[in-house]
């Protein structure tokens, strides 16, 4: 099915002027820079600005996805549970609302993020320095649905399997630093053997 029978799509607020920062009330902002490596978006880290009212449709919460239009991978994020107030989504970020009796939020993210759906995008991308996707290249995109419980384990195991990648590179990180401990107290015996051993002469 195309991403666009799958939800609602919308594209990003555009930003006429720099936005004002605000440290009470406001609205959380969600841009470019705030989307992390590993596909998520933490609420706690993100600006506030001060904005006069909005349309809704610029509005995410919990169970929306963004999309990032620009950049070297053209990746979605669905937004979990830390969202407990809605947040304005910046262009060139997109908004998809899933139509959850048909796909996860999660599932649907997930189905971007793919290689298929990311070689799609790489065969409408424009710009070199600035590499940006249409929003027509995302309606179009055409991805598996399974019937949602499918969808719930391919989530699960997907984010299984995100958690050992994440422990397989700390364990390997942690050998890494024993390793240069004990290579360190090693070089360092064998300094003050030697020291000792032209005393002796």
């Amino acid at each position: 099915m195309q991403v666009s029978d799958l939800s609602t799509i919308h594209t990003g607020y555009t930003t006429r002027s720099r936005l004002e920062k605000t440290d009470r009330g406001g609205l959380l902002a969600i841009q470019l820079g705030d989307l992390s490596p590993d596909g998520h978006v933490n609420p706690e880290r993100l600006t506030r600005v001060r904005l006069g009212d909005l349309p809704a449709k610029y509005l995410v919460s919990a169970g929306d996805v963004v999309f990032r239009s620009r950049g070297e991978r053209n990746t979605a994020f669905a937004l979990d549970s830390r969202f407990r107030e809605p947040a304005l989504a910046v262009l060139p970020l997109f908004v998809l609302r899933p139509k959850v009796d048909i796909v996860l939020p999660e599932y649907l993210a997930w189905a971007i993020n793919q290689p298929p759906a990311q070689r799609h995008f790489d065969s409408f991308a424009r710009g070199t320095g600035l590499r940006m996707v249409p929003r027509s290249s995302l309606d179009m995109l055409d991805i598996d649905v399974p019937d949602l419980e499918t969808q719930r384990r391919i989530v699960a195991i997907d984010a299984l399997a995100a958690r050992e990648r994440t422990l397989v590179v700390l364990a390997a990180d942690k050998r890494r630093q024993l390793t240069s401990l004990l290579l360190a107290d090693r070089a360092k015996g064998l300094y003050t053997g030697t020291e000792r051993e032209g005393g002796t002469k």
